[in-house]
């Protein structure tokens, strides 16, 4: 039978090679970009309100595309998909690296981000439909999770090495021989059943609403910290966000191939898993973005400090995702874990506003670090399981899609919502006490720190709101002890579908 072709093919490893490779490229661009962002904002003459949007323009097109991509690799052909997102990816890396102005880098990052939303939905289901045999399938995803999670680890290193020793313009440059392999090996030797697209239409208007909603929202929080929250333009970008995405709503509901069907949000943990997953973000993405600034600009910390200060917290990650969320997991019910997790990296942060101009790294910092890395990592383990919790099969692939567009989004308003917290926050800082102040030098950074202080309290009630979410919607029991994935012929589709779900990188 031609499902069972993908099982035998002898090229199938060789061709996890190049899969894996791609998403590494993925991970890397993520975490070598926000070490290189200081170098790239001077060397540029980016505004502070702008340099945000290097981050987000990213993040809002890779975040609201992501279905997007799914449903063409479905429809087109993933092989196809998936060398066209790496050419593409190739070639805006290209673009972003060659930047001779602000313009020219944000729209090369938005670029990035529509090829990678072709990218990263086609790369998982090639796994899919390559390995379907049980154990081949769940060491194959295990290959490609371990890569998603230690790849941020690299991009740190491998972004200050090249800042600091090369130029920041090879944190863009570096992308292109990873895409150049790994599109010519997946040519050679990727092969997909030809059986295995699915033949509904596109829903392009459902496309261009989310799309569009999105932007306006994100943005919407960007003019808010030059117009004011209650401006005209401010509250207008708000109101046309709210129309756009309900529009969107009442289309998914109409529409006979909804880009999103509403049966996958509208399930009572599924629906936790995902507020509670972007919630975490945005707390957490604006927070990356400070304290870069906060190690490179006040502490003075080369980029290759930098990456290496921010290891403590990828460790915490790895260890509270394998050594406590997976080994309890199939212990106690996942909201005794995603809650608690969630709360402890809230602690983590609230050791954070405590920087000041002289804050020792080993006294504060790295039990900041440490808190909500192993916060995150036991509250994420639990949430991928249940990212596809009851669902039926053939919404496990958009229910997948779902998890990895709530943290992209998530992060491109987390980014957005606190950088404006903190500008704000610095201005009336630097505003109240330029009358008193010794040295305008002095004044510049203290205010700075006072913004970064002020936008981590908000991320840390962000988090501990994640926290309240997680506990109150999430009410399934513990794996294998009644729930709807261990008890119906559709919870054991969902449970295998359960497997497919990529490891999320927040750490990036």
């Amino acid at each position: 039978m031609p499902e069972t072709v993908p099982s035998v093919d002898p090229r199938r490893w060789k061709a996890l090679i190049f899969i894996a490779l791609a998403q590494l490229m993925v991970v890397l661009d993520a975490t070598i970009v926000n070490i290189a962002l200081p170098s790239a904002q001077k060397d540029l003459g980016i505004t502070d309100v702008n340099k945000q949007w290097v981050i987000t323009a990213y993040a809002l097109a890779f975040g609201g595309l992501l279905l997007f991509g799914g449903r063409v690799a479905d429809l087109w052909g993933r092989k196809r998909t998936f060398i066209t997102g790496l050419a593409g990816f190739a070639l805006a890396s290209a673009l972003g690296g060659a930047a001779a102005n602000e313009g020219v880098l944000l729209g090369a990052r938005a670029l990035q981000g529509v090829f990678g939303a072709l990218l990263a939905p086609s790369a998982l289901s090639l796994l899919a439909v390559t390995f379907t045999e049980a154990r081949e399938r769940a060491k194959a995803f295990g290959i490609f999770g371990a890569i998603a999670g230690g790849g941020g680890a690299v991009g740190l290193i491998l972004g200050g090495v090249l800042t600091q020793y090369m130029n920041w313009r090879w944190t863009f440059f570096v992308n292109i021989p990873f895409a150049v392999v790994a599109a010519t090996g997946a040519y050679l030797v990727i092969r997909e059943p030809a059986d295995s697209r699915n033949p509904s239409r596109l829903d392009i208007p459902g496309v261009l609403l989310a799309t569009l909603g999105l932007v306006s929202l994100v943005y919407g929080f960007t003019r808010a910290e030059s117009d004011g929250w209650l401006a005209g333009p401010t509250l207008g970008l708000f109101a046309a966000a709210a129309v756009l995405l309900l529009a969107f709503v009442l289309v998914e509901s109409k529409v006979k191939a909804p880009l999103l069907p509403l049966r996958v949000v509208a399930e009572r943990n599924r629906a936790g898993v995902y507020a509670s997953l972007g919630l975490a973000v945005i707390g957490m993405f604006g927070l990356f973005l400070f304290l870069t600034y906060y190690l490179q600009i006040v502490k003075g910390y080369t980029p290759v400090e930098t990456g290496l200060a921010f290891l403590p917290m990828v460790a915490g990650m790895i260890t509270g995702s394998t050594q406590i969320g997976a080994r309890l997991m199939t212990r106690i019910r996942p909201r005794l874990l995603m809650a608690p997790g969630f709360t402890v990296a809230a602690t983590g942060m609230l050791v954070l506003t405590q920087i000041d101009l002289d804050t020792s790294y080993p006294a504060l910092i790295l039990p900041g670090f440490l808190l909500m890395g192993l916060g995150m990592g036991t509250a994420f383990m639990p949430a991928m399981s249940l990212a596809t919790y009851g669902v039926q099969p053939r919404d496990a692939g958009v229910a997948s899609a779902m998890v990895n567009t709530s943290q992209q989004v998530g992060g491109a308003i987390g980014t957005a919502l606190l950088n404006t917290i903190a500008a704000s926050a610095t201005t009336a800082y630097a505003t109240s006490h330029a009358a008193g102040a010794r040295s305008r030098d002095l004044l510049k950074v203290q205010a700075m720190v006072h913004g970064y202080t002020s936008a981590i309290w908000w991320a840390v009630g962000i988090l501990l709101l994640a926290g309240a979410i997680a506990f109150t919607l999430i009410n399934t029991g513990r794996p294998g002890a009644g729930s709807p994935a261990a008890s119906s012929a559709d919870g054991k589709h969902a449970a295998e579908d359960a497997d497919e779900v990529p490891v999320p990188v927040l750490a990036h």
